[in-house]
């Protein structure tokens, strides 16, 4: 894909930072190595979203890869079927995947259950079926955690990370 950037001028706070920074140096998260494994799973860029509260956005972004390294997976039918005690663990070990761990252990799994049956535990379907980004936010809308808020950000989410081109909307 030849990227082309869109405009983000509305975004602002951590996330419109994470997108200055790609235009000056490439990298979203200034980790590239972090930057490709968010672009390789769906997974890893929806929980960055979800993350993205009350902490630095690079540090929610990568919050996924962390998570991932733990329990070798993001698997979302695994983690909706995990001890609830055990996944709170997890994310509690230093550093933790998000400040709020015993919080953001319990959404994620509520996140990856509802994705589990509603798409069939694969986030991709929520964007993949080329549906404009007004069904997509209301999709988004739709997920435990989620709201008016995250669901504006997910174009450039999509975007910036090799998901949905929506340079020409």
């Amino acid at each position: 894909m030849n990227f082309q950037p869109i405009d983000y001028s509305s975004v602002g706070g951590g996330l419109g930072r994470m997108m200055d920074r790609f235009s000056d140096s490439g990298t979203l998260t200034g980790d590239k190595n972090e930057d490709d494994f968010i672009a390789s799973s769906p997974t890893a860029a929806l929980l960055g979203l979800l993350y993205d509260q009350r902490v630095r956005a690079e540090v929610a972004f990568t919050g996924a890869k962390r998570l991932h390294d733990r329990i070798g997976h993001l698997d979302l039918k695994i983690i909706a079927n995990m001890n609830n005690e055990a996944l709170r663990e997890v994310f509690a070990e230093s550093p933790a995947v998000h400040r709020f761990s015993n919080k953001m252990a319990d959404t994620t799994q509520k996140v990856a259950r509802f994705i589990v049956d509603e798409y069939e535990g694969q986030p991709e379907t929520i964007w993949n079926d080329n549906a404009p980004i007004e069904v997509i936010e209301k999709r988004i809308k739709a997920l435990p955690g989620f709201g008016p808020g995250k669901a504006a950000k997910i174009k450039y989410v999509l975007h910036y990370f090799g998901f949905r081109d929506f340079s020409g909307q």
